[in-house]
């Protein structure tokens, strides 16, 4: 990540050296102590960003964990997106006096206070994503919602009428800093009293050891008829540079063995039923399957080898490009497919009526519940976070989904 950061500093510092125009329009009214200041403050923040991370890349690439890094992505991210949404403003605004330049034969306008004016506005207008990102790091990226669905099917055994899943996604562990606040969700997930929790992938960022201090908490989390997991991309240890293959073979035989001392039932392309009052559902879990470039370890028919014809069947696959890809299409009907993998890029804007993510450009399903006729999939926005360390309108999420008959 710090790496990728190191190809954009170039255009980082002419983006500074433009945005700083309309600073130094906007405060040309100040006295010069305090225009000194802000001029000061204003470049010191982004030359100390620059030079620790020139130092981290160059130099000790292992000088700070991986979720200090993403705070430090985070602090980028402050210094660069309300430089961007002022862009286009910025630009209008020098078009617009170049062609009043040319029109009036060369005369300069002599509109300082409107020129003023328009860079106080345009400052304004980038103090938007500025609070939006503070808020999004200091606590949006804890700020835990409970989105529920009720969904029916026709062919849903009676004795399941009612029945209810709480799904967790993408829980990151690597990138926490703030106990209470984890623990707060997980007792937010508790608290739902679901008949069954699962998790669907990417329970660490890269390595087992990230879970060591989280594993007591997560392993408070518990339901009637059990904790379902499946391995998400993340939990391979594919991101990391191994000494051996023996030593990535070694890390992830860990962390399956540390989610068997959580009470957590790992699913590796294999089907459970789940049993209520002499009748059942299908609960199958596969490994990670996922388009564009990752990893695809699962193993569908393998999974749905037990599953017999016509029987009810929710599937866990952590990669919502799978239930396109083979969920739908398989002979055995899927009822119900529970993704994650998204987190709705932990950026984007979700109003009634409304809901936009940069990701919906990349994954077509992307959050929420989907259908497909008379299958349906749902999307969870992930409950942590990686790269950034924030969130910013997409907001860590607990699905509940309730089944029904008809």
């Amino acid at each position: 990540m710090l790496s990728r950061i190191l190809f954009i500093i170039p255009v980082w510092i002419l983006l500074d050296f433009y945005f700083f125009q309309a600073v130094r329009n906007a405060i040309s009214t100040l006295p010069p102590s305090t225009r000194y200041f802000i001029h000061w403050s204003y470049w010191l923040l982004d030359l100390c960003l620059v030079l620790f991370i020139l130092y981290l890349v160059l130099v000790n690439t292992k000088a700070i964990p991986s979720k200090y890094g993403y705070v430090l992505v985070g602090l980028v991210l402050l210094s660069i997106v309300p430089k961007l949404v002022a862009l286009p403003f910025l630009l209008l605004e020098d078009i617009y006096r170049l062609g009043h330049f040319v029109i009036h034969y060369g005369k300069e306008s002599s509109g300082q206070g409107r020129r003023r004016f328009i860079s106080q506005l345009i400052i304004g207008i980038s103090a938007i994503p500025f609070s939006a990102i503070i808020y999004g790091m200091l606590k949006g990226k804890y700020d835990y919602k409970v989105h529920r669905h009720t969904l029916r099917f026709k062919d849903l055994p009676d004795a399941f009428d009612g029945f209810t899943i709480t799904q967790l996604s993408d829980i990151h562990c690597g990138s926490f800093t703030d106990r209470d606040a984890v623990k707060r969700g997980i007792d937010m997930a508790n608290a739902q009293k679901s008949d069954l929790i699962v998790l669907t992938g990417d329970l660490v960022n890269n390595e087992s050891i990230e879970l060591d201090e989280w594993q007591p908490l997560l392993a408070r989390l518990n339901a009637p008829m059990g904790v379902y997991s499946i391995l998400g991309n993340h939990d391979y240890g594919d991101y990391v540079q191994w000494p051996s293959v023996m030593a990535k073979e070694t890390n992830l035989r860990r962390l399956k063995k540390m989610q068997s001392e959580m009470g957590f039932r790992l699913l590796l392309d294999e089907q459970v039923k789940l049993e209520r009052n002499g009748q059942f559902i299908n609960l199958v879990g596969i490994q990670n399957w996922g388009a564009r470039g990752f990893a695809q370890y699962g193993d569908l028919n393998k999974a749905m080898t037990k599953v017999e014809p016509n029987t009810f069947t929710v599937l866990l696959s952590h990669d919502p490009s799978h239930w396109e890809a083979q969920a739908l299409k398989h002979p055995k009907h899927i009822h119900l497919a529970l993704a994650g993998h998204t987190h709705g890029m932990q950026f984007g804007v979700e109003i009634p009526g409304f809901r936009w993510s940069p990701v919906q450009y990349i994954y077509k399903q992307w959050a929420g519940i989907y259908r497909k006729g008379n299958q349906l999939l749902n999307v969870n926005r992930g409950f942590g976070f990686i790269g950034f360390s924030g969130r910013v309108g997409i907001w860590p999420e607990i699905s509940v989904i309730t089944l029904r008959k008809g």
